[in-house]
């Protein structure tokens, strides 16, 4: 609550007139001084009359790709009684103030806005609360109060397909390693049945059509798992326009391209930082696995799209550390590295993952000079941002 310059200026007014009108015995002076007083008085009641509202929201996606229109619906009932007199609204959308309509807002209606929410920027912007001010008839006082909660929109990297993804490697007992496109039990081919083969691997439509016993054979392949780690330092990305590390960005887009490529072909996928999530930011993402899927729903990070969504850079842990996290967990088989310009000095740390990861793939984004071929015996893709990582990502044939 605040009184107005109005309101001071009436309020001062009213002791002088009342000192005036006491000291020296002019009871008209008095009469005027208390007036003003009462009239202070009575807009502080009328201001502090909490209006009855309930707000509602409806985000129309609350998840959208970078670029992608996005909309708020906002409506305002009016739960009370008497009529809200100057009553003023404004809604907030990120940094955007939103003006709703409730001047004079009878008792028992609505009142409804629709907005575009910006998704210019990735991000998780954050819509509301409703800030209803009211102030008295004379403008003497005015009061401003929060009415519903925050509904983040979440503004996800933008996806670029990936058609090549990793493959598993089926390994036998003398140390074969092949590729193949999946994981678990394949079939490979069919044989003549021999004996001691259990007849539940007869293959009988083939045994009909050549008149003998067949038997499947199958190969055991391993699921191949990848291991995405976002480099979210700032010295990794130190380029900026107008306040954004674009190197930073692509690196999230080319993120967010690998994650849903793996779990569009149902491989599990982690996704990391190298610098620590804040507390909340949700765990590691997976899609075979059960674990979170990118596409989630609800008001918090539920999946892998959320958590690039929400990340940020920060001045905060080292490539050494994460590299020697990685080494000691052995998450996967395939680990995809994200950076910027500035960790190029860095590639030594990541070189010594190769044994704990039979492929490891490097993507630096915004680097004026390209990086020399085969550094540090890593895959090294240069590229401008998403769109370009996704083209090399495709030539990759070096899993």
């Amino acid at each position: 609550m605040g009184i107005t310059a109005r309101g001071i200026g009436l309020l001062g007014a009213a002791v002088l007139l009342l000192g005036v009108g006491f000291r020296f015995g002019y009871p008209e002076l008095t009469l005027l001084g208390a007036a003003a007083g009462t009239a202070v008085a009575v807009a502080l009641v009328a201001a502090a009359r909490r209006p009855r509202l309930l707000v509602s929201r409806q985000a129309d996606p609350d998840r959208v790709a970078r670029g992608e229109p996005a909309a708020m619906t906002l409506t305002v009932h009016n739960a009370g009684r008497v009529r809200a007199v100057s009553m003023v609204a404004t809604d907030r959308c990120g940094d955007l103030p939103v003006p709703v309509p409730v001047l004079r807002l009878r008792a028992g209606a609505d009142t409804t806005v629709s907005y575009a929410v910006p998704t210019s920027r990735r991000g998780v912007v954050p819509v509301g609360p409703l800030r209803v001010t009211r102030r008295d008839p004379l403008g003497l006082v005015v009061l401003a109060r929060s009415y519903g909660g925050v509904v983040p929109v979440w503004v996800h990297p933008r996806i670029h397909p990936l058609r090549a993804v990793p493959t598993g490697a089926g390994r036998s007992l003398d140390g074969r390693v092949d590729a193949v496109p999946h994981g678990s039990i394949t079939f490979d081919s069919l044989r003549e049945y021999v004996v001691g083969d259990e007849l539940r691997r007869v293959h009988w439509r083939t045994s009909a059509r050549v008149g003998e016993l067949m038997v499947r054979e199958n190969v055991d392949t391993s699921l191949p798992r990848i291991v995405v780690l976002v480099d979210n330092r700032a010295v990794a990305h130190p380029d900026r326009v107008r306040g954004v590390a674009e190197s930073f960005e692509s690196a999230c887009e080319a993120a967010a391209s690998v994650v849903t490529a793996a779990v569009r072909e149902d491989l599990p996928v982690v996704l990391l930082f190298v610098a620590a999530e804040e507390a909340g930011a949700g765990g590691a993402a997976s899609g075979a696995d059960g674990a979170d899927e990118p596409d989630g729903s609800g008001t918090g990070p539920t999946g892998p799209l959320d958590r690039l969504a929400a990340v940020t850079l920060t001045g905060e842990g080292t490539l050494e550390a994460a590299a020697a996290r990685l080494r000691r967990d052995r998450l996967g088989d395939t680990l995809v590295v994200l950076t910027g310009p500035g960790a190029a000095e860095d590639l030594g740390h990541l070189g010594a993952l190769r044994r704990a990861y039979p492929s490891v793939v490097v993507g630096i984004f915004g680097a004026a000079q390209p990086t020399p071929p085969d550094a540090a015996g890593l895959v090294v893709i240069d590229a401008a941002d998403g769109a370009a990582f996704a083209a090399e990502w495709d030539g990759v044939r070096r899993w």
